[in-house]
C-alpha cells in the first residue's frame, strides 16, 4: 500500500470510532496518523525496510499504530478496519456526506431514531423526527434536508482550485463596491491554494453589515440560503459548493484572516505555542493571559488535545494584537507566513530559523516546455502558440507533440516529427529575442523502451517522457518503465509522473523514490504539470523531489493558445511545495536551463 491508501484507512478508522463514541484522544491519534503519513514524503514500505530506522520515530507514531502500518504494508488490510465496518450499517457511514452531519450527530440517529441510510434519513427529515432529538432542532433538521440532494448527487466532490477561484472571482466582483464594505478577503482551503476545496469562505469589514449580507443575497448563483444571522450568513450554490460569509470587527480581522484560513493543523500548532509564551489566540485576537490560577495552569498543562480549558474568575485576557495577520505571527516573535505553507509541516521551524522560503512567482517563468499544436491534438499552430507564449511574456517554449503511439491524438512517427523539427529551424531563424525548441512527448511503452528511436531523439532539443497506456500493469513493472526511460540518454524529463487525475482517477502505482533516485542518478527533471485535473507531481511529491535536488519543471501541457493560462496553478501547487525560483527549470534562461539536464 502507499502512504495515501495507508492515510485513508487511518482517517476511516477515525470516523468509525467517533461514531461509535470512541474517546476524543484515540480518535484524534488516527487522524493525527493518517495526516503524518500523507505528508510524510518517502515510502513508508521503503522506510520500514530500512532497518536502522523505526515508524516510531514519526511525529505522533506509537508502537501500536507503527504495528498497524506494518501489517498494512504486509498484508493490505487490517482487522480492526474489517471489525469496525461489520458493526456499522453502509449506509450509515453515506450519511457522513451531507454537510455538516459528522460521526457524531450521525450516530445519533442511528442509534435513536434507527435511521441507517439516506433514503430514511430524508423521510425522517420530512416527518420532522429529527428536530425532536437533543442537540439538532428545527434548524438543523433543515439544513439537514437541504443537504441531503448535495449529497446523494456526482456533485458531492470538492471542486477544483481553478473551478473555485473562478466563482470565487465572481463573488468578488458581485461584493465589492457594496455601501459600507471596507475589506474583503477569502480564507479557508482557497485561500490556502488546496488542489481542490470544499466551501469558501469570505470575511469582510464593513461599516453596514445588513448592505452586505442583503448583497450577498442577491448574487445570481445562488440556489438557497442556509441561514443569516447577525454577523455570518451562508447560501448554497446551484453547483453545491457551500459558501459563508462573516463579518468581522477591524481590530480582529487579521486574526480572524488566520484563524479561518487555517489549516486546523497549522492553528492548533500556534494556540500551543502561545499558550506556551503565556498568551491565548482565537479568532477575535492575540490575548496576554494574566492572574491565572495557578491550579488552573496546572490543570491545561497536562492536557494533550486541542482544546481549550475553561477559564478561571482570576484570569484576565489584555487583547495585544489582531488587525493584521503579521501582527499576529509577531506576537510569538515569528515573522508572516505564506498561507500556502500553513499545513503544519515545517512552515513553523523554518519561521523561527529565518529560513522560511521566497516562494516562486508566476512572472519568474521564463519558458514553457510542453505544449501540443495542429500536428497532434492542439487546436492551434506554431505560430499561434509563439504568438501566446510572447503575450504572457515568456521567452520560449518547446513544442512537444505526442509521439505515434497515441494514434488517438494523430500522434508523430519519426518522419513527421523531423519535419517539424525543421520548420521550427525556420521558424527560429525569423524570431528575435524568442527560442522554440524541438521537442516531443513520447510515450514510455507499455514493454518498455521509448516510442521514438534514439537516432531521431537526439537531434531535439527537449524530451518529455510520459506513461499513457498500461496504466494498471503492476508497480514493479510501471516503475521500472519510468526508471528505465530516465536513463535512456536523450531523454529531458517525465512528464505527469504519477498520471493520476484529481477526483477521477488515482495515480497509478509507482515507486516515487525509485523514480527520485533515477532522475538525480541521470540527471533529469520531472515534471509539475499545471493542468488543474492534474498537478502532477503533487506538492509533497514536489517537496520530495527539491530534497534530492532534482529540478522541477512547470509545463502548461497546453492544447491550444489559452492552455497556457493553466500555468498559475502549477505555480500554486509549487508554492505550496515551498519551491522557489532557483527550484524551477523552466525560470532561468534557456541557455542556462539546459545545462541543468544531462543529454547525451
Amino acid at each position: 500500500m502507499n502512504n495515501a491508501e495507508i492515510a485513508a484507512v487511518f482517517d476511516s478508522i477515525a470516523d468509525l470510532l467517533e461514531f461509535e463514541g470512541a474517546n476524543a484522544f484515540r480518535v484524534r491519534a488516527y487522524r493525527n496518523a493518517a495526516r503524518t503519513i500523507e505528508d510524510y514524503p518517502e515510502s513508508l514500505a521503503n522506510y520500514v525496510r530500512d532497518l536502522s530506522r523505526k515508524l516510531t520515530d514519526l511525529a505522533g507514531i506509537g508502537d501500536d499504530l507503527a504495528q498497524k502500518i506494518t501489517a498494512l504494508l504486509t498484508t493490505g488490510s487490517l482487522p480492526m478496519l474489517d471489525e469496525l465496518r461489520a458493526r456499522i450499517p453502509p449506509g450509515v457511514l453515506q450519511m457522513l456526506r451531507v454537510p455538516g452531519l459528522g460521526p457524531k450527530k450521525a450516530a445519533a440517529l442511528f442509534k435513536e431514531l434507527g435511521v441507517s441510510s439516506l433514503v430514511e434519513l430524508r423521510a425522517a427529515c420530512e416527518a420532522q423526527r429529527v428536530r425532536a432529538l437533543k442537540g439538532f432542532g428545527a434548524k438543523t433538521e433543515a439544513t439537514i434536508l437541504a443537504g441531503l440532494d448535495f449529497a446523494q448527487s456526482e456533485q458531492n466532490q470538492r471542486l477544483y482550485w481553478s473551478e473555485a477561484d473562478i466563482i470565487a472571482q465572481r463573488l468578488r466582483e458581485h461584493l465589492e463596491g457594496t455601501k459600507g464594505l471596507n475589506r474583503l478577503e477569502f480564507a479557508g482551503s482557497y485561500r490556502r491554494g488546496k488542489e481542490t476545496v470544499g466551501d469558501l469562505d469570505i470575511l469582510v469589514d464593513a461599516d453596514d453589515v445588513q448592505a452586505v449580507m442583503s448583497r450577498f443575497a442577491e448574487y445570481p448563483g445562488i440556489e438557497t440560503v442556509l441561514g443569516r444571522g447577525d454577523t455570518k450568513m451562508s447560501i448554497r450554490l446551484r453547483d453545491g459548493l457551500q459558501v459563508d460569509l462573516r463579518v468581522v470587527p477591524t481590530d480582529s480581522f487579521g486574526a480572524a484572516l488566520q484563524y479561518f484560513t487555517g489549516s486546523k493543523e497549522h492553528n492548533v500548532t500556534l494556540r500551543g505555542r502561545a499558550k506556551d509564551a503565556g498568551l491565548r489566540i482565537n479568532e477575535y485576537g492575540v490575548y496576554r493571559v494574566e492572574n491565572a490560577d495557578a491550579k488552573w495552569k496546572a490543570k491545561t498543562a497536562k492536557k494533550k488535545d486541542d482544546t481549550e480549558a475553561n477559564e478561571t474568575s482570576e484570569e484576565t485576557l489584555t487583547w495585544i494584537a489582531g488587525k493584521t495577520e503579521e501582527d499576529v505571527y509577531a506576537t510569538l516573535g515569528l515573522p508572516w507566513i505564506p498561507p500556502e505553507l500553513r499545513e503544519n509541516r515545517r512552515e513553523y521551524e523554518d519561521a523561527a530559523n529565518g529560513t522560511l522560503p521566497k516562494l516562486i512567482e508566476l512572472s519568474d517563468l521564463q519558458g514553457d516546455l510542453h505544449m501540443h499544436t495542429t500536428a497532434s491534438d492542439g487546436s492551434n499552430s506554431i505560430a499561434e502558440m509563439i504568438a501566446a507564449a510572447q503575450a504572457r511574456g515568456l521567452k520560449y517554449i518547446a513544442i512537444t507533440d505526442h509521439s505515434q503511439r497515441v494514434s488517438m491524438a494523430n500522434g508523430l512517427n519519426s518522419e513527421r516529427l523531423l519535419a517539424q523539427w525543421a520548420e521550427i529551424d525556420r521558424i527560429n531563424k525569423t524570431l528575435k529575442g524568442f527560442t522554440v525548441l524541438k521537442g516531443v512527448e513520447v510515450d514510455i511503452l507499455e514493454a518498455g523502451g521509448l516510442d521514438i528511436p534514439d537516432d531521431v531523439l537526439k537531434e531535439a532539443d527537449w524530451i518529455v517522457g510520459s506513461v499513457h497506456y498500461g496504466q494498471n500493469q503492476p508497480r514493479e513493472q510501471i516503475t521500472k518503465r519510468i526508471v528505465d526511460a530516465l536513463a535512456n540518454p536523450w531523454l529531458s524529463a517525465i512528464g505527469h509522473p504519477t498520471g493520476r487525475l484529481i477526483n477521477k482517477r488515482k495515480s497509478y502505482a509507482v515507486d516515487l523514490d525509485a523514480v527520485y533516485a533515477a532522475a538525480k542518478e541521470h540527471g533529469k527533471a520531472l515534471e509539475l504539470n499545471a493542468n488543474p485535473a492534474r498537478l502532477d507531481l503533487d506538492d509533497v511529491a514536489c517537496a520530495a523531489a527539491k530534497r534530492h535536488g532534482i529540478p522541477i519543471v512547470i509545463s502548461s501541457d497546453a492544447h491550444s493558445q489559452l492552455g497556457m493560462d493553466v500555468l498559475r496553478y502549477g505555480i500554486l501547487q509549487a508554492r505550496r511545495a515551498g519551491l522557489t525560483k532557483d527550484d524551477i527549470l523552466n525560470t532561468q534562461p534557456w541557455s542556462k536551463a539546459k545545462l541543468r539536464i544531462t543529454r547525451g
